[in-house]
Order: structure tokens, then C-alpha cells, then sequence
């Protein structure tokens, strides 16, 4: 089995797509695009994300001690592209404004995690980044950004599709309730 074999295999787990975005020590925004962030825990609030241990990105990130998870949709391709690239100012003329946290929350996403950084455990090329949320914001409804065999692509449809209704706006500790009533993992 090689490196290729794997990711060849592995392309064809379907991701959601999200920028991890937090502000530095210096107060300038930094930014990632990632296809590795997942639910962890409802009790306590944990999400994961799995840098790689060659970002230039993450280790500002992880100094900031508190990041924001922004998660795309179907129509924010050409964003999702601008911060999956090393170096340059990934954030020019991209509109945004600060969370609780004070992490970017980028405009037109669907929805935004704020977290503050819970650990960071070994995952060998990769670091398995575990935050614990501190806030939640579902900002519009539509489809998701997805990644599938290397390429970018959406649900079928248009926003508000049957079975996949918007989410409505709610406190943190009562999607919490709602989610853990509907779910047995």
C-alpha cells in the first residue's frame, strides 16, 4: 500500500469544506481551508480539524489559542481555493468581521463554530486539532461546499432542499439538547 493508494481510496469519502480562520499575535487574520473537521463531542462542545504538519498557517493559528470554523457553501468555491494556498494575503478583499473570540467570521458562509484551542494530540503527518465551542452561528440556509475524488462540487439543487431545511439561529446549549435527542453516536 502507498501514500497514493490511500488517498486514492480515501477520495471517495465525501467532506464538507470549511476555513479555519483565527487572528495572530501581530493582529493580522490568518486562514486555512480544510475537508478534515468534524463533530467530536456533545458533552463537553468538541470539534476536531487536522492541519498538516507542514502549514505555514497553522502554528499562527495554534498561538492564537481560540479559532473559528467557517463553514462553506456550494457558491464559495473560489474562496474555498483562495485559502487552501500558501502564502499571500489570503484575506484581501474578502469581507469578514470578528467573533466572540475575535477570530475572522468570513461573510456568506452557512454557518460559524467559535472555538477556544481544547488540545492538540500526534496524527502523524498531520495534527488532530480538538476545540472546544464556545459559539455558534447558522448565518444562512443552501447547500454545502463538498469535496469528493479531488474535486469540488454540491447536492443536487438549490438552497432550502427537501430534507435538508435551514437551521434555524439558537443558543448553543439548545442545539446541544436537540441534536444529542436525535442522535445515538
Amino acid at each position: 500500500m502507498t501514500s497514493m493508494d490511500l488517498k486514492s481510496v480515501l477520495s471517495s469519502f465525501c467532506t464538507g469544506v470549511a476555513v479555519i480562520t483565527a487572528r495572530g499575535g501581530d493582529g493580522r487574520p490568518a486562514g486555512m481551508a480544510v475537508q478534515s473537521f468534524s463533530s467530536v463531542s456533545l458533552d463537553p462542545p468538541l470539534v476536531c480539524f487536522c492541519p498538516a504538519r507542514t502549514s505555514a498557517t497553522w502554528p499562527r493559528i495554534e498561538a492564537a489559542g481560540a479559532f473559528a470554523v467557517n463553514i462553506l457553501a456550494a457558491d464559495q468555491e473560489e474562496l474555498c481555493r483562495r485559502f487552501a494556498v500558501t502564502g499571500g494575503d489570503k484575506f484581501a478583499g474578502v469581507p469578514w468581521g470578528a467573533g466572540g473570540n475575535g477570530a475572522p467570521l468570513l461573510d456568506g458562509v452557512l454557518a460559524s463554530v467559535e472555538c477556544d484551542l481544547e488540545g492538540v494530540l500526534d496524527g502523524g503527518d498531520h495534527a488532530i486539532v480538538l476545540g472546544r465551542v464556545t459559539g455558534l452561528t447558522a448565518h444562512r440556509g443552501g447547500p454545502p461546499l463538498l469535496y469528493f475524488r479531488r474535486s469540488y462540487g454540491s447536492l443536487p439543487g438549490s438552497p432550502g432542499l427537501p430534507g435538508f431545511p435551514s437551521p434555524p439561529s439558537s443558543s448553543m446549549s439548545s442545539s446541544i439538547l436537540a441534536a444529542r435527542s436525535r442522535s445515538e453516536a
